[in-house]
């Protein structure tokens, strides 16, 4: 351990889940910290990583697993095997405070048929958050407050421009803590490279991964929208069976990731499709190449960031809940009413986000809110409207304008 870590909101829930579980899973996108969360409450460490380690592991992932616990098993998706004879040493020793495996790969974790369902608690765990980078994880957080129902006031110094900043930033740790300028944006370009031509070999391989780039350049330009198959395929120069299968990549690499559209039965004519949101906004960058100037001077690609912005920070709280809160998003097919988010908080608690540019929204900027207010009634707790002006103020009927900032103040 060392000075210059810096707490994570994860610490403290993977603390409390190892001290009560024999094994835990953190998985989440590679290069978030997962293992330098992990290190830091283990006795051991097998890092798959390392080939010396890899080749004793695969050769007897049993007899590896014996030693000082708990032990951290780092990238376990490259040597698979070694799920099961975890599997084998928890049903025969079921103690507590055992095991820890991260991943950066979707796959047999998320299969019913994996043997450690039941075994393994999982973690979710992504990129820094503003709140983190802040040092305010030691403190109530506003997001908490809101799905309670509550709409705490508070006032911000940042501007749009900071906020883009802030996004194209990145939430990875070393892109975000130790670079900047041109060296971050190198880094998150190579971090583009090294999923196309390296990482999707762990998740089933492509072929081509000329193509996947251009899928990949197609989502981020697309990022938080909900885009039909044809759009992507044609931008992508694809086949649609081949976009199907790039999706899955990604999203198996927690590149990207699906929001689902939020269904009623007291709301009719609803779209159905997901809307596809890129994982850290710093990759936005790392694909396309852009600059703070480049976004600001585009409104279409302003109001993609500021979303995927804003939905990252939401996203990567809600995972670390005991229970987590689901995510959605709403939209009429007419297209007439949009909600950019629409968390469900237990079984009948709804709390409804909306994101935009401006700095100072009226009563028009909140009208797709108000209607869901006065469609839903009481099931909506709270319905705020995210903005970047400076301060909180009350902008309809039963709806708050809130700056950005309040997600990490």
């Amino acid at each position: 351990m060392t000075d210059a870590y810096l707490p994570r909101a994860a610490d403290a829930v993977l603390s409390e889940l190892l001290s009560s579980h024999p094994a835990v899973t953190v998985t989440g996108p590679r290069a978030t910290g997962k293992t330098t969360t992990a290190a830091r409450l283990v006795q051991r460490q097998l890092r798959l990583a390392n080939p010396a380690v890899r080749i004793a592991v695969q050769a007897d992932p049993v007899t590896a697993l014996v030693g000082p616990e708990p032990v951290l098993v780092d990238e376990w998706q490259l040597v698979p095997d070694v799920l099961s004879a975890i599997k084998e040493e928890v049903d025969a020793r079921p103690r507590r405070g055992r095991f820890v495996v991260t991943g950066s790969a979707r796959g047999e974790l998320d299969s019913p048929m994996w043997p450690g369902t039941g075994r393994l608690v999982p973690m979710r765990m992504y990129g820094l958050t503003e709140r983190e980078i802040e040092r305010r994880v030691d403190r109530s957080s506003w997001l908490a407050s809101v799905l309670s129902g509550e709409v705490v006031p508070a006032d911000a110094d940042d501007t749009l421009r900071t906020y883009v900043e802030r996004a194209l930033a990145s939430g990875f740790p070393e892109a975000r803590l130790q670079l900047a300028g041109d060296a971050r944006l190198r880094w998150l370009s190579a971090y583009v490279e090294q999923v196309v031509m390296r990482d999707v070999d762990l998740v089933g391989g492509v072929k081509d991964p000329f193509r996947l780039r251009r899928y990949l350049e197609a989502l981020a330009l697309n990022t938080a929208g909900v885009v039909d198959d044809v759009t992507l395929i044609q931008a992508a120069g694809v086949a649609k069976e081949t976009a199907r299968r790039f999706e899955r990549l990604l999203t198996n690499l927690y590149v990207m990731e699906p929001l689902p559209a939020w269904t009623s039965n007291r709301l009719k004519r609803l779209v159905l499709a997901p809307k596809r949101f890129v994982v850290d906004t710093g990759l936005i960058a790392g694909v396309l190449g852009i600059t703070i100037d480049d976004v600001l001077l585009d409104g279409n690609l302003l109001g993609r960031v500021l979303e995927t912005f804003v939905v990252g920070q939401i996203r990567a709280e809600l995972a670390l809940m005991a229970s987590p809160p689901r995510m959605h998003h709403l939209r009429t097919a007419s297209g007439r009413q949009e909600i950019d988010l629409v968390i469900e908080v237990g079984a009948r608690r709804l709390v409804a986000i909306e994101v935009t540019a401006t700095s100072a929204p009226s009563a028009a900027d909140a009208r797709h809110l108000t209607w869901f207010r006065e469609q839903m009634g009481a099931a909506v707790r709270a319905a705020v409207l995210l903005h970047t002006g400076p301060t909180t103020f009350p902008i309809a009927d039963g709806v708050w304008a809130v700056p950005i900032a309040a997600l990490w103040s």
